[in-house]
């Protein structure tokens, strides 16, 4: 018995006194150790060889071991999360609050291609059952704090295509543009003609399908294409959005996406950029050790730019930003919204994956509301124009009172 307690003895010796964890060990033998008085999350432990997750305990390790089966945990899935997150603030001695997200990685169309049907051709079904109706999958906008999912994500289309000043039968480019919920919107709404491309089969697929039913087949095509090859000689485009889609990028190939930007945008053209950043000026960091998990299970090949290297890269693609809007709360809502929906459809997922990819997305879902609602990582909209000195160049307002009409 003593033998068997030495592993538990070590992991409650390594956490600082004090510590004020509303977890309770639950051990093979029927024995539990409370980390602090009311603990709203259990780890059950089924063997001494399990508690190797917790020394140390950091994010990727509780992760690694939770997803894999090596232990199980009952609670909610944000209580979850802040339990995780208690444990590796004071299990990680002399950690500081961020750790490297990436590494700097290699980017080829092949390799972005391959990271995006990782993570988005799970299933369309998987998607639909904690999304909200149209599919969005991207920061929603909660312009009154009370708006559901659903009226938030149609607010956050609107918001962009308003900053952006679509017009009918205006040319729009909407690189990565998922299920085709903007590009819906801005043909139906605003009379654009629009062009949508993803890396993403199922994506495609699907979004084809809800242009042809919704009757735009001659307003909107979308295709199956790398941004890196859509071709200006085609004709340029009024408007260009990219929502969600930068994170794959690569810091190494920002400055060329924009410049990729640039080379298709009209003179006088608008273009906005919506994207995940890193709030640690180096750029691509992540708080407590969370790295491999969020490389190895959830996001190959991504990396997170700050929001100054991003404008930094924008400029010197020749791009000037007009506005710059951080939506940060607005995306912990919002992945708060998707964490909720999904674990009320938990027994439905969990017939439709393997039990890994069930309890990967449950975790990653709960841990970026919590992420973004500590300010680990941000989001922003960037709206930038062509730059240079000609009025011309610039079509908007002198007033953002536009953007809220």
């Amino acid at each position: 018995m003593h033998v068997m307690h030495n592993p538990v003895s070590r992991l409650l010796t390594a956490l600082q006194p004090g510590a004020d964890i509303p977890l309770r060990l639950q051990l093979w033998n029927g024995m539990h150790h409370d980390l602090g008085l009311e603990p709203r999350v259990t780890v059950n432990v089924p063997s001494p060889g399990a508690l190797r997750y917790f020394v140390p305990p950091s994010l990727d390790n509780l992760a690694e071991g939770y997803v894999n089966g090596h232990f199980d945990v009952e609670g909610l899935a944000a209580d979850i999360v802040a339990a995780a997150t208690g444990l590796a603030q004071v299990g990680v001695p002399g950690q500081g609050k961020f750790g490297r997200l990436f590494s700097t990685l290699s980017h080829d169309r092949a390799k972005d291609a391959r990271a995006i049907a990782h993570h988005y051709d799970v299933s369309n079904d998987f998607y639909r059952l904690w999304l909200d109706e149209a599919m969005v999958y991207s920061c929603a906008y909660f312009p009154a704090r009370t708006e559901s999912l659903e009226q938030a994500q149609i607010a956050k289309l609107d918001h962009i295509l308003n900053k952006l000043m679509l017009k009918p039968g205006e040319r729009l480019l909407d690189i990565g543009c998922g299920w085709g919920a903007l590009a819906l919107r801005a043909a139906q709404k605003y009379g654009a003609q629009v062009v949508g491309i993803t890396l993403s089969k199922n994506q495609h697929a699907l979004a084809c399908e809800r242009v042809a039913q919704a009757g735009l087949g001659k307003q909107v095509e979308i295709r199956l294409q790398d941004y890196r090859d859509v071709d200006a000689r085609e004709g340029r485009f009024d408007k260009i959005t990219s929502i969600g889609m930068f994170e794959h990028v690569g810091l190494n190939h920002l400055e060329a996406y924009f410049s990729k930007i640039n080379a298709l945008l009209k003179d006088g053209g608008l273009v906005l950029n919506h994207g995940i950043t890193s709030t640690d000026p180096g750029s691509g960091a992540t708080p407590l050790g969370a790295a491999s998990f969020i490389e190895k299970y959830v996001f190959p090949n991504g990396e997170l730019p700050h929001i100054s290297l991003a404008l930094k890269d924008m400029q010197s693609a020749g791009l000037e930003a007009l506005d710059v809007e951080c939506l940060r709360r607005h995306y912990a809502r919002t992945l708060a919204c998707w964490s909720e929906n999904y674990e009320q459809h938990s027994e439905a997922i969990r017939a439709m994956v393997s039990e890994t990819t069930y309890r990967v997305w449950r975790i990653y879902l709960a841990g970026c509301a919590h992420a973004f609602a500590q300010n680990w990582v941000s989001l922003y909209q960037v709206l930038a124009c062509k730059a240079g000195t000609s009025e011309a160049l610039n079509p908007t307002p002198w007033s953002r009172a536009y953007m809220y009409a």
